[in-house]
């Protein structure tokens, strides 16, 4: 399966258009003039002013955001993950990036999102970091020495559930600032529901382009919630049942991570809980249960897999 390269800036300008629209049609405000422009201070001014108007319409625009479009989703999650390559190389082994998307094709397909615009795609960053990203629309990034660090496919289905996860949960979108949400608000408020001109259409876009740059820092460099993270790994547990693998997989990579890494480490260290606090709430969802059989064939497609690795 080939990995589709990033779009164009060009594109993106249009995809977030697009986006635009979605917000004008679901914010039915009364025209507000806004002085030298729509400027983040005079949003904010506003917001100080109209208390009530503001939470509505805040309101419409937060559940615009996560009504955008799966084309939308798609156009700017490539993006994020371009922005995820220009750090981490991808690894050009065809038949581990082939093996990799069976695996994950396997797990998305088994989830509560089986399907996205533009579809899954996992792809291997020839990277020794621990780590692995899931930009929205199901676009999934993981190193080589995260995957180094599994010691058996069930693990490595452990990780690639755990952000296809993300992904179903819609977390990428959900970290979009909300300062650009108050800037787009005072924007819009001053044309009320008509359509945009170019002069206060630019600093519009100008925000959604921003709203790439958010999810890419939270990715590389923030981290999601605690819940957010919580969230996934319920979902990962569930993913994982379904398919066949052992969901005490995730419990094991995580005991492996927390002898590898160091808590103020980069990577994965730097963007994800403490590995103790993710494992007590992972066993306390498990539960007691049986281990699962490993079928031979499993066992042994690994080895040749990770051996390539």
């Amino acid at each position: 399966m080939k990995w589709r390269p990033p779009i164009n800036a060009r594109c993106l300008k249009a995809a977030l258009v697009l986006c635009l629209s979605v917000f004008i049609s679901s914010c039915a405000v009364a025209p507000i003039v806004i002085v030298g422009g729509a400027s983040g201070v005079a949003a904010q001014q506003y917001a100080k002013s109209h208390p009530e108007s503001v939470k509505r319409t805040t309101s419409a625009i937060r559940k615009s955001v996560k009504d955008i479009t799966p084309e939308q989703e798609y156009y700017i999650g490539r993006s994020v993950a371009a922005t995820v390559l220009k750090q981490y190389p991808p690894y050009a082994d065809q038949q581990a990036n082939r093996y990799i998307n069976l695996l994950g094709q396997s797990l998305a397909r088994a989830s509560d999102r089986p399907e996205t615009f533009g579809g899954y795609r996992f792809l291997i960053l020839d990277s020794q970091e621990i780590n692995a990203f899931a930009a929205p629309g199901g676009l999934i990034l993981i190193t080589r020495g995260m995957l180094h660090l599994c010691r058996s496919e069930d693990e490595a289905a452990a990780v690639l559930a755990h952000e296809i996860a993300h992904v179903e949960n819609n977390h990428g979108l959900s970290v979009i600032k909300e300062t650009r949400i108050l800037s787009a608000l005072g924007i819009l408020a001053s044309e009320g529901t008509k359509m945009l001109s170019g002069g206060l259409l630019a600093p519009v876009v100008e925000d959604f382009e921003g709203s790439v740059g958010d999810i890419a820092f939270t990715l590389l460099h923030g981290g999601y919630s605690r819940e957010l993270e919580r969230q996934a790994d319920e979902s990962s547990i569930v993913l994982l049942r379904r398919v066949g693998y052992d969901p005490g997989a995730l419990v094991t990579m995580l005991h492996e991570m927390d002898k590898r890494m160091a808590p103020s480490g980069s990577g994965y260290a730097k963007t994800h809980p403490d590995p103790k606090e993710r494992i007590q709430s992972i066993e306390n969802v498990i539960g007691v249960s049986s281990p699962v059989a490993v079928p031979r064939e499993r066992e042994e497609r690994f080895r040749r897999f990770i051996a390539g690795v």
